[in-house]
């Protein structure tokens, strides 16, 4: 389903009791809403929550934002990040917060619960920040207040590659930042990969919601004046956003709860999601209004 929302087309999909609380998930760097695992999705709509999932912008089915040309190659722009001089983002995570508040509009709500991941995590800090008025809740699971010490984000450019090289890219990815506890076979990280590449996959668009994190301004003066119940879920094992990020962003954040997981890594495969959904229940257990 489409919707018109801050100027752009947004890609969504609905699960859940079309009369329970909104849950809105965003989704990390270049995932699209077919990178959720259908068990984690079906938890928390059977808990009784509206999930809505959706394509950031320059994703999938939702828009491109490429801003004015020139644009750089992907070679230029990961020699620039590595040697450490400037890059220009034609937007930035207020821009894809901004987004995610029409989205919520748009769908006809005042206030969601929200729930973020790595860079998605990150839309949901600027949330916190520049729309506390639309938010019940926020859960900010492996992510950072810090982008900018990201090491080596140049690493994280992609090349413009063919459907199998995409694939086998993003398969060798996800091994490496897995979740050890919590194994998948890569036959299901290939078939995410897949759908994703049928569906949209754009190397551009994901290198500039790249270039919005490592462009972003610290957050973490205006966090400590956050006042929302917030949720902090890490990975014990995740290797790409160590779990001292977590432990970090939870000091901030007055009230905020945190959640270390034991073998979770930087990806929610299927076993994982029972863990996540049964942590999120207690915690919005007393925000269901």
């Amino acid at each position: 389903m489409k919707l018109q929302a801050n100027g752009i087309s947004i890609e969504y999909e609905l699960a859940g009791p079309p009369d329970g609380p909104p849950l809105v998930m965003i989704t990390g760097l270049g995932s699209q809403l077919t990178h959720w695992s259908e068990d984690l999705i079906a938890g928390f709509a059977a808990a009784g929550y509206r999930v809505i999932t959706f394509d950031n912008r320059d994703v999938g089915l939702t828009s491109r934002v490429p801003g004015p040309g020139p644009h750089p190659t992907p070679d230029e722009i990961r020699a620039r990040l590595k040697a450490g001089e400037e890059v220009v983002a034609p937007y930035g995570l207020p821009d894809m917060a901004d987004d995610v508040a029409a989205l919520i509009t748009g769908l006809g709500y005042d206030r969601a619960h929200v729930f973020g991941i790595s860079m998605g995590g990150m839309v949901t800090q600027q949330l916190m920040i520049a729309h506390p008025d639309r938010l019940l809740s926020a859960t900010v699971v492996m992510s950072s207040a810090e982008p900018s010490r990201i090491a080596n984000a140049d690493r994280l450019i992609l090349d413009r590659v063919g459907r199998e090289d995409y694939i086998a890219e993003a398969v060798a990815g996800f091994t490496d930042w897995g979740s050890p506890g919590f194994p998948a076979p890569d036959s299901y990280f290939r078939d995410k990969a897949a759908r994703a590449w049928d569906r949209g996959h754009d190397a551009d668009g994901v290198n500039r919601q790249l270039l919005a994190v490592v462009r972003s301004p610290d957050r973490r003066e205006r966090l400590r004046r956050v006042n929302l119940p917030v949720l902090i879920i890490h990975g014990a094992d995740d290797t790409l956003i160590g779990p001292e990020h977590g432990r970090a962003l939870a000091a901030l954040i007055p009230g905020a709860e945190l959640e270390i997981i034991e073998g979770m890594g930087h990806t929610i495969p299927p076993l994982l999601a029972p863990v996540i959904v049964a942590r999120m229940r207690r915690f919005l257990a007393g925000y269901r209004r």
